[in-house]
């Protein structure tokens, strides 16, 4: 349990700091960027404070600021000082809000490659309508966003560069969508109640990392390869981290295919089936997170392995070192506890 209490200590201690007004807060990517004084005129530097599989997510690092001055919406042809305009641009992009505003797509909104969404500064919601979708992209942050009641709905033309636009079906529901995409980081966002998933990554998607994220009121939260039988899935490697899964979660936190799964230092609170699940043999490194079981005696377990003999998936790795299991929570082990076969699975420092 020595593992365990270096976590407790290290929240106690990063309490301490916040009770003394410090700017250091013990988490890696928030002393990153905020005993900056003048972030808010350097948003690039953001990029350089990503951690896990997906810290090599340049996304708008290189680029000018685009700033959004409204709402307005027109997925085809968008004018600038909207966020449509700015995420199908071709060039790297910096895109921050100037006010607080509620944006309600009427379609996807289809980001381009190499942007940061940087919400800091403002409150902004993209609600009420079909919601994020990232398609065979690479490198994009979106960061401080409050993403939720997303909405299947949205059929019909939407462009995805300033030269092309294509036909798109309806929103499948999720808050967010990664398709055959990498070199992504999500962080500091406030995702609830969406008709399918709050954050699906799939077809293989990879370099993804999924961080101090705030999720609530879903039941299938986050759901990561494509099906059992899509094994291009089995390169995906994704990074949980310092995640908050608060009331009224079903399970999917996450819900794993193939691939190479670090689950580290999140807070787990009252699941209603499972918390961390699977099949396809995913690898999943669990450790320094806290799990606090619901008081109903069949809500306990942890783990979930879907539609799978037991003498199939004891031969799964799946990994539970230092996490705190409070009010009989459970997790059950499998396979080995090698280290080396967990290399692919563990991504930073816990």
């Amino acid at each position: 349990m020595i593992f365990s209490f270096l976590v407790r200590r290290a929240i106690n201690a990063s309490r301490r700091m916040l009770a003394t007004s410090s700017c250091r807060t013990g988490n890696p990517i928030d002393d990153c960027w905020r005993c900056d004084k003048g972030w808010d005129k350097n948003p690039q530097h953001l990029a350089e404070c990503a951690i896990g599989f997906g810290n090599n997510a340049t996304s708008g690092k290189h680029g000018k600021i685009y700033k959004v001055l409204d709402t307005k919406d027109d997925p085809v042809n968008p004018k600038p000082g909207s966020v449509w305009y700015g995420v199908i641009q071709d060039e790297p992009l910096c895109i921050t809000f100037s006010q607080d505003m509620v944006i309600k797509p009427k379609q996807d909104l289809r980001t381009n490659s190499f942007k940061t969404i940087d919400g800091r500064g403002a409150n902004v919601h993209i609600a009420g309508g079909p919601c994020i979708n990232m398609h065979s992209v690479t490198n994009i942050i979106i960061h401080g966003i409050n993403i939720h009641d997303c909405k299947r709905e949205g059929e019909g033309d939407v462009r995805d560069s300033p030269r092309h636009a294509i036909r798109r079906k309806k929103s499948d529901g999720d808050g967010i969508s990664i398709t055959m995409s990498s070199h992504i980081w999500l962080d500091h966002c406030s995702i609830s109640r969406c008709p399918d998933g709050l954050i699906d990554a799939s077809h293989g998607s990879t370099t993804i990392t999924i961080s101090n994220n705030h999720m609530t009121d879903h039941n299938k939260v986050m759901l990561l390869g494509h099906s059992d039988s899509y094994k291009k899935d089995r390169k995906m490697q994704v990074t949980i981290a310092f995640n908050h899964f608060g009331e009224g979660l079903g399970q999917r936190m996450p819900r794993c295919r193939y691939g190479y799964f670090h689950v580290v230092n999140n807070d787990y609170i009252h699941w209603q089936t499972y918390a961390i699940g699977g099949s396809a043999a995913p690898t999943i490194n669990n450790q320094g997170n806290r799990f606090l079981a619901a008081d109903e005696r069949f809500n306990k377990e942890v783990t979930k392995r879907e539609n799978t003999p037991e003498y199939i998936w004891k031969k799964w790795n799946w990994r539970s070192e230092g996490d705190l299991f409070l009010n009989r929570a459970y997790f059950i082990p499998s396979g080995s506890t090698s280290p080396e076969l967990y290399a692919n699975a563990n991504s930073m420092e816990a």
